[in-house]
């Protein structure tokens, strides 16, 4: 039987090798099998055969081609096959190109290698000889003075010795001889020498020659240096010392990169200053300035608030500045008449703009007098709620116009408006109006100012005191002359042409023109087209308008406008700078806004847990009004909340839960649901979402003009939760003349009433030596045997006391009655 009896043919790529195959298994075993070898066949055409009309290759002879193949194909198959023998041929030579191009590149490497290798042997050779010799040298120095050393000692010796004359030649010929023995040694050893850098295993065993030897790490330090020294470089870099800029806190990372130090350095000596910290932590400058220092760098402190020097206040030359208008701020009591005078002098309609008729904004003028001066009119309002509206209008003025009512006399906004101008330095002129009423009297107003230190020209003092009255015009121009003078004794003066700086007066978020500030430039000159900041804001102003609502380009030193262009609303009594770039004034705002954030927070974080548990003991008993405030303007809204801080007492007070500038909006309304509080808009109105949104959830929206009006509101709602007052009303007594026991009542006493009358309904308190023993109610009152509603004085009658026994003969009874009294807040 063959071996291919039974056995399954195996088939194989690749060339003809007919026969069987070994196969070989584990463990030693093997295996023939049959190979079946299968070969391609090829169709190759004859080269005599006949093209076809459409140009194609020979489709060979059709009865040696496989059947089913047509002359199409047959051309498609024999294109494929050229052009994968072409594809085969180019991949062949792209082959040998890039194994040329290897080996082109690793002997250039091996060239490259072999030369560095060679210029650090020939500089290690060099070193190696420069250390010999500078060794050799020092050797044979230490030889000559040993000699030096020697030949002096024997010369020393050489009168002592007693040795015959003869004898004296043999000590010359010793030192040349132990020279010449050293000079054998010394080129014996020579060869030796040039590997004593070298530490043996044989020599570190053995321990040379007995001494102490130099470590291998030492021996490779001194190669080192003398490597390094060979070729050049210096042994040991030298120390560069830095300046290093250091902020209020740094990262450790960013330290070691400013002084260009290791981080692990820097880190070590934290750690040995017991401070464990990693590379991304921070660190406070006082410690930072420690590690500088040790390092031997040079601190320059920097803090967050150097972004601010960009605007720092520059002092102008005399020869630059130019006279100014003087900016003029009236002020005094409300309904004293400010506006009305104002008015007169402008010879326009202001106070009737104004709700009520008084005057609730800093307005802002520029009036032209006959004489062609140009004064500069703030108008601030009376009412006891703009105080801070009255302390900024002083701040930034040059002369106060104190206008006080002949016929009221000096009132508490009086005397106010007095301290203001006192606090901001500034000269002040008064103005005694309403001199025209029947009633008026201007000596009680010049007498009353005397108490409050201001003693006018006609009290032999130094401040002017004119009587204007602003209805008939009278005295306005002796007022008018009164504040040229005061302008032209302060001789005012500002440079134009330089960055522009000026104080918000009023700013509001107009719906149609989005935030607008009210500014009275103080120096330089504002130009359309300028970067500014101001306070926590900053813009470029877009558009500049002044007090007659006309657009104007630019404005000068104390020149009133109103600035469109900023990106949020500022604080009345913000500074407005002008600033070179946006950037510089986008940086400024946002760290005064960050240092705000810090302050608020710092300021919530400084209260400590007994704080809070000692506010919240006081407040247990305190009933709180919550209220939301939306204003047309900065300063309205707060005047009305500092005019809701003052309301309330002990047991009710008024919580401003927000306050802001312009209408009332859903995100508003959503607040006000959330707290249950009502929202109080103050010349602003609620838009068309926050309107549905409110009557949805029920919250309640005021309207108001005028702030009395929302002070007495507000003050009758939180009077609404006050406790009404229990007061007690004594009625009448009642003396006990003896003491009766009733089946089923208990005991009985036999009262004669003495004052007033005994009621039934009303409370008692039983009293023994004027000292109240019981309070109770009355169980019975009975005269005779009939109950009875009440009983009159001088009467009898028999009074028995709820869930009490305890009377004698002698005890006085006192009768009387509660009532509820309802409180208001004052």
């Amino acid at each position: 039987m063959s071996d291919s009896d039974g056995k399954k043919t195996l088939g194989l790529r690749g060339g003809a090798r007919p026969g069987n195959v070994k196969q070989s298994f584990s463990h030693g075993r093997t295996k023939n099998v049959v190979v079946e070898t299968k070969r391609k066949r090829v169709v190759v055409p004859k080269p005599g055969a006949s093209k076809p009309s459409g140009g194609a290759a020979p489709s060979g002879d059709p009865s040696r081609r496989p059947a089913g193949i047509s002359d199409a194909e047959m051309n498609r198959r024999l294109k494929a096959l050229q052009a994968a023998k072409a594809r085969e041929v180019e991949e062949a030579e792209r082959r040998e190109a890039e194994e040329k191009a290897r080996a082109e590149e690793r002997e250039r490497r091996r060239a490259e290698q072999e030369a560095k290798e060679r210029e650090q042997r020939e500089a290690e050779e060099k070193a190696r000889q420069k250390a010999e010799e500078e060794e050799r040298k020092q050797k044979e120095a230490e030889e000559a003075a040993q000699r030096a050393a020697a030949e002096a000692a024997a010369a020393k010796e050489a009168p002592k010795a007693k040795a015959p004359a003869a004898s004296k030649p043999a000590p010359a010929e010793t030192p040349r001889k132990a020279d010449r023995e050293q000079r054998q040694t010394r080129g014996k050893g020579r060869d030796d020498g040039r590997r004593s850098g070298k530490l043996t295993l044989n020599q570190a065993l053995s321990g040379g020659e007995g001494g102490r030897q130099r470590s291998m790490a030492s021996m490779k330090r001194k190669q080192e240096r003398a490597r390094q020294k060979a070729m050049g470089g210096s042994v040991e870099r030298e120390k560069v010392i830095r300046e290093v800029q250091l902020p209020e806190a740094i990262v450790v990372s960013e330290l070691a990169n400013r002084m260009a130090e290791r981080v692990a350095d820097v880190v070590k000596s934290l750690m040995n200053m017991g401070m464990m910290v990693t590379q991304n932590q921070t660190i406070d400058a006082d410690t930072a300035e420690l590690i500088i220092e040790e390092f031997g760098h040079k601190v320059v402190r920097v803090s967050d608030a150097d972004v601010e020097d960009v605007i720092s206040d520059v002092e102008d030359k005399d020869e630059d500045l130019q006279p100014r208008p003087p900016v003029i701020t009236i002020m005094g009591h409300v309904d004293h008449g400010k506006t009305s005078l104002l008015d007169a002098i402008r010879d326009a309609k202001v106070v009737a703009g104004e709700a009520g008729g008084i005057t609730q904004h800093i307005g802002a003028y520029q009036v032209q007098t006959n004489d062609g001066t140009t004064l500069t009119f703030l108008d601030t309002p009376g009412h006891a709620a703009f105080t801070s509206m009255r302390s900024r209008g002083a701040q930034v003025t040059d002369i106060v116009v104190l206008v006080v009512a002949a016929d009221d006399a000096v009132m508490p906004q009086t005397v106010e408006a007095i301290n203001h101008a006192k606090a901001a330095g500034v000269p002040m002129i008064v103005a005694i109006n309403k001199v025209d009423k029947p009633e008026a009297n201007p000596d009680k107003v010049r007498t009353d100012l005397l108490q409050h230190e201001v003693i006018v020209e006609k009290m032999s003092g130094e401040v002017q005191d004119v009587e204007v009255s602003a209805i008939t015009g009278q005295g306005l121009d002796d007022l008018l002359e009164a504040i040229a003078l005061q302008a032209e004794i302060l001789e005012l003066k500002a440079n134009p042409n330089r960055a522009a700086q000026g104080a918000v007066i009023e700013a509001q978020l107009d719906v149609g023109r989005g935030p607008v500030a009210t500014v009275l430039v103080e120096k330089g000159t504002l130009r359309q087209g300028d970067i500014f900041v101001v306070g926590e804001q900053y813009g470029k102003v877009r558009a500049l308008i002044n007090d007659k609502g006309e657009r104007v380009q630019e404005a000068g030193p104390s020149v009133p406008v109103e600035v469109l262009g900023l990106n949020g609303t500022p604080e009345a009594g913000d500074v407005l700078n002008v600033t070179e770039t946006e950037a510089q004034a986008r940086e400024i705002a946002e760290y005064r806004a960050q240092v705000a954030k810090d302050k608020r927070a710092a300021a919530g974080a400084a209260t400590t847990l007994e704080q809070l548990m000692q506010k919240a003991k006081e407040d247990e008993n305190v009933a709180e009004l919550p209220i939301l405030v939306k204003a047309d303007v900065q300063g309205s809204a707060e005047a009305i909340v500092q005019a809701m801080e003052k309301i309330g007492n002990d047991e009710v007070r008024v919580r401003v839960l927000h306050s802001g500038v312009g209408a009332i909006t859903e995100t508003d309304i959503g607040l006000a649901e959330a707290s249950g509080a009502p929202v109080f808009g103050f010349n602003v109105r609620a838009n068309a979402s926050a309107r549905n949104t409110a009557n949805q959830k029920g919250v309640e929206i005021r309207y108001y003009s005028v702030i009395y009006d929302l002070v007495d509101d507000v003050k009758a709602a939180a009077s609404g939760l006050l406790s009404a007052e229990i007061r007690e009303k004594f009625i009448g007594y009642a003396e006990i003349k003896e003491v009766f026991k009733v089946t089923g009542v208990g005991k009985v006493a036999g009262c004669l009433v003495t004052e007033g009358v005994a009621r039934r309904s009303a409370g008692v308190r039983l009293l023994r030596d004027n000292v109240v023993i019981h309070e109770g109610t009355l169980k019975t009152l009975k005269r005779f045997k009939d109950e009875v509603a009440e009983v009159q004085s001088g009467q009898e009658c028999g009074m028995a006391f709820e869930n009490y026994d305890d009377i004698r003969p002698g005890d006085v009874i006192e009768i009387f009655e509660r009532e509820e009294v309802t409180r208001t807040l004052d």
